[in-house]
């Protein structure tokens, strides 16, 4: 299978499973937050807020999983592969007896560290638990999602998310409905999640003949593995920082009730942001490929294609949030949760100009460059908790919002696209105009089309929604085809037979 023909394998599987994972926690998020309540939906954030930290004891081992696997598959080292992998999982093994440690202690400070009603303090714990056990097992399963990662078989891992997201929403409504709580849930998603990850080591056993044994534990695999992880530890450690940390700043200074409004505002920030960073996940074992070939010109033509790839996929759903955000909201999860429309505001508009250039990032984890960036997200996830805190004592949530999204904005417009063309020598100009221009373009039609149905009618149903989001998704979608048939060389070519097919049937 080409190159191409395998990425627009992995592109197309990922965006049907990221519209599924949308479209089920688009329509399943108001449902939980309805039958659970306002607080007892703030600890769940909260808990899953806190456990993503435990992410940080991956160390950046799951990035250099991805990277020598593609490096070392693209070189036929099978030795070297062997004995990485072997390496990972026991490094994996021991972060997860750490992790049970910490949720163990973790438990019984719950409630001197966060403002969670007495009445939950009990759940809060047994959920706790639960999702750390759960985190701590999926460590070393994850070596092999790496590995399917780094051989590009992006299919099956979207293949396998599917059906568990499908199922976990099926049993989620039914639990629910039976009158179960928080704790049902939360056992249907971490069963599920270990179940993915199951099948998931399964595929990888299945793709390469892989052996587990002690002997091929290697010091020098562990030194490689860390000396291309501390840097992708920091990184780790950013995003946490980042966009991780609002809802416990939250937690601890305001309560779990707050946290639900910040939370609706950004998870409708994070669902496209899901769907773009599905898409730049084949970015790094792509351009780790490229770079053990030493083709440096296809990795500059990644570096157009993908990020443009990016924008075309983000700026309209950029848009579409903030001229719809208030009819989102108000018909997904009602009106006493519009004043979440100004989290969603001060949020989405630098998050776009960061997954814009997505496929910068991630073509720098693959190369292995990617040291000076981990320190300045680290240094704007620190900016981010300390605007934050400042803020938040006179504007409430909407200050930790607006912490977010200064340094963010600026790690994004000062930092990253001069960072990652002095690195690939692409011109600045250049970038920019290949990169961005044509999805700029393509993206003014959508913002019309949605303010004049914004302007002639309003939304008052999910029908009403539907049909302005309809709308402009055909105008789009015309754009896109426009695009194809006269800018995109297969394109150029389907129409150039067309034109000769009809000439021969019809005559000039």
């Amino acid at each position: 299978m080409s190159l191409r023909i395998k990425t627009a394998k992995n592109v197309a599987s990922g965006w049907l499973s990221l519209l599924i994972h949308v479209a089920v926690g688009f329509f399943l998020s108001p449902f939980i937050l309805h039958k659970l309540g306002d607080a007892a939906f703030g600890l769940w954030v909260l808990i899953f807020s806190l456990t993503g930290y435990y992410g940080l004891f991956d160390f950046g081992i799951r990035s250099s999983v991805v990277r020598y696997v593609a490096r070392f598959a693209a070189s036929q080292d099978s030795d070297q592969l062997t004995r990485f992998l072997n390496t990972s999982v026991a490094t994996y093994g021991l972060v997860a007896l750490m992790v049970l440690v910490v949720t163990g202690i973790g438990s019984f400070y719950l409630g001197s560290l966060f403002q969670i009603p007495p009445n939950l303090l009990q759940t809060a714990r047994w959920l706790l638990v639960l999702v750390g056990t759960e985190v701590a097992l999926g460590f070393p399963l994850s070596v092999f999602v790496g590995v399917i990662e780094g051989l590009q078989r992006f299919s099956w891992l979207n293949l396998a998310q599917i059906g568990c997201t499908l199922i976990r929403a099926l049993f989620v409504v039914i639990v629910l409905n039976r009158g179960q709580g928080l704790l049902s849930v939360a056992l249907i998603t971490v069963t599920l999640n270990l179940v993915s990850h199951a099948l998931l080591a399964g595929m990888a056993f299945r793709v390469m003949p892989l052996r587990l044994e002690a002997k091929f534990v290697d010091r020098r695999a562990f030194r490689q593995m860390i000396n291309y992880g501390w840097a992708a530890f920091l990184i780790m450690v950013a995003e946490k920082l980042r966009f991780g940390s609002d809802a416990a700043v939250i937690g601890v200074f305001l309560s779990s009730t707050a946290i639900t409004y910040f939370a609706v505002g950004l998870r409708l920030v994070e669902y496209p942001a899901t769907v773009v960073q599905s898409l730049a996940l084949v970015f790094t074992p792509m351009s780790s490929h490229f770079d053990a070939l030493g083709d440096h010109d296809r990795l500059q033509k990644v570096l157009l294609a993908g990020n443009r790839a990016c924008a075309m996929t983000i700026f309209p759903m950029c848009a579409t949030l903030i001229i719809l955000g208030k009819p989102i909201l108000e018909a997904w999860v009602g009106n006493r949760y519009l004043s979440s429309y100004a989290i969603l505001v001060a949020l989405v508009v630098p998050r776009t100009l960061y997954l814009a250039q997505s496929a910068s990032t991630k073509i720098l984890l693959g190369m292995g460059l990617h040291r000076v960036l981990a320190l300045v997200l680290l240094l704007e996830g620190a900016s981010n908790m300390v605007l934050s805190i400042l803020l938040l004592r006179h504007f409430g949530i909407l200050g930790v919002a607006v912490g977010t999204a200064i340094p963010l904005a600026c790690t994004s417009l000062f930092f990253l696209p001069r960072h990652v063309c002095h690195l690939l020598r692409v011109p600045m100009g250049s970038f920019l105009s290949e990169a961005y221009l044509m999805p700029l373009v393509l993206c003014a039609p959508v913002v019309v089309t949605l303010l004049v149905l914004r302007h002639s009618f309003q939304v008052r149903s999910y029908r009403d929604l539907l049909l302005q989001l309809s709308a402009a998704a055909v105008v789009y979608g015309l754009a896109l085809l426009w695009l194809f048939f006269t800018r995109e060389p297969e394109g150029t070519s389907l129409r150039m037979r067309f034109a000769q097919f009809r000439q021969q049937a019809f005559g000039p």
